[in-house]
């Protein structure tokens, strides 16, 4: 594999990854505020979301197999055609249908765009410890550009949902962001510069499990940190924030899902921006894999007190007012900032504790992980809101990242004078 070669397909992979989350954020906030309209409740609204993480936690364990076994353009174009299938299926959705019917179908098809979404995010990521350039820039630095930008295109498409939505309607989104996709996956197809791995046919499925000790601990890491994200984020804010905007006419609903959208838009490229730059505002450069251990260990015990706050401050208040309102959307997005950060870390110490011939295999367990913290934070987000508003959504989020930081003080690794990070 020549340079070249394994620079454009990274750019290539990189692209189609980047318009994968923009129709992926765009899909969260259509379906989320499309139902809430309807009348479902914060449990139903959950259950949308449930099979698209569980089946984020299949297809990540079985993922990295796939990718060793058959190549990462097969998990690639494999993510792009089925969430097209997805998108199209969603199109077919019937307002005479009933609640049950409906909520099960959708289940059903966002357990089939959660399946497509992880075998894209697997295949992109791996390809930063196979193919990115290392000439002035180090592992942390590409990780980082690519994570961090995956989020802020994600936050876009957030917004051009909720925007969506209120413009042309649920079906021409869904339809339009189909068709987008397919002409992607068309030419990737014809396109797709060569330089990434065909696959070994020799690999086994057990190989997925992974006996070091680091990886473990970092996933289960990550379980409870995404758990505290998601605890609060797909349910609890944005049914919160609409119960506060909207005076409930056509018009006020409209406005409720544009300034709803707006939010989560900002906060997931506010989080995409601040682990872009992680690099750099950790002052990672020349620092060693036991001090950025050491880094992520504070910076999740830092996290810890901002959902704790929150939570004290909703519970206090005794109605939504807009002091309360702007000290939820600073906070939130301190929150984002500090979680942008950790998100950040243990991207890189995934890469960092892996070797390329597992890489595949160990970024799929880790997703995996990942997946299931946010499978346990939807549940949650659901149940919370529902029987204890938004104070108990924060306050289990405070929990999570507790759970968060004692997995990552059972990390163990040796402080070298190997320098990780990049050259700024």
């Amino acid at each position: 594999m020549s340079k070249p070669e394994g620079l454009a397909a990274y750019i290539a992979v990189t692209a189609a990854y980047w318009a994968f989350m923009l129709t992926d954020g765009a899909l969260r906030m259509l379906v989320l505020l499309h139902f809430n309209t309807l009348g479902f409740s914060p449990v139903q609204l959950a259950y949308l979301f449930v099979l698209y993480e569980v089946a984020g936690v299949v297809t990540n364990l079985s993922a990295g197999w796939i990718a060793a076994r058959f190549g990462l353009t097969s998990t690639l174009y494999a993510g792009l055609a089925l969430q097209v299938l997805a998108l199209l299926a969603l199109s077919m959705l019937d307002p005479g249908w009933t609640v049950a019917a409906s909520v099960v179908f959708v289940m059903l098809v966002q357990g089939l765009s959660g399946v497509a979404k992880d075998l894209a995010k697997m295949s992109s990521k791996s390809a930063v410890k196979l193919l990115a350039p290392t000439e002035g820039a180090g592992l942390f630095r590409w990780v980082a550009l690519l994570t961090g930008s995956k989020n802020a295109v994600k936050g876009l498409g957030f917004l051009l949902g909720a925007a969506a939505l209120g413009v042309i309607g649920f079906v021409p989104s869904v339809l339009g962001m189909a068709a987008i996709l397919a002409a992607i996956l068309v030419v990737l197809l014809f396109r797709m510069p060569s330089g990434l791995p065909t696959g070994r046919k020799g690999t086994k499925f057990k190989e997925v499990f992974s006996k070091n000790r680091n990886v473990n601990w970092l996933s289960l890491a990550r379980v409870f940190l995404f758990g505290a994200r998601d605890v609060w984020f797909v349910v609890g804010i944005p049914i919160y924030f609409y119960a506060v905007l909207s005076d409930g006419t056509p018009e006020g609903n409209r406005a409720a899902f544009f300034m709803v959208g707006t939010f989560m838009a900002l906060w997931i490229i506010l989080y995409g921006a601040v682990q872009a730059s992680a690099p750099k505002l950790l002052r990672a450069r020349d620092r060693s894999e036991a001090q950025i251990v050491a880094g992520a260990r504070f910076w999740v015990g830092l996290l810890f007190f901002v959902p704790l706050v929150l939570a004290g401050l909703v519970w206090l208040a005794p109605t939504p007012a807009l002091w309360l309102t702007v000290c939820i959307i600073l906070g939130l997005l301190v929150f984002g900032a500090l979680f942008a950060l950790n998100s950040s870390l243990h991207s890189y110490l995934i890469l960092a504790f892996t070797s390329s011939e597992r890489v595949t295999m160990d970024v799929g367990f880790y997703y995996m992980a990942n997946a299931a913290g946010r499978l346990l934070g939807t549940i949650l987000s659901g149940l919370s809101y529902q029987f204890g508003g938004l104070p108990l959504c924060l306050g289990i989020a405070a929990l999570m990242i507790a759970l968060s930081w004692l997995s990552i003080g059972k990390l163990r690794v040796q402080d070298t004078s190997a320098r990780l990070a990049s050259n700024q």
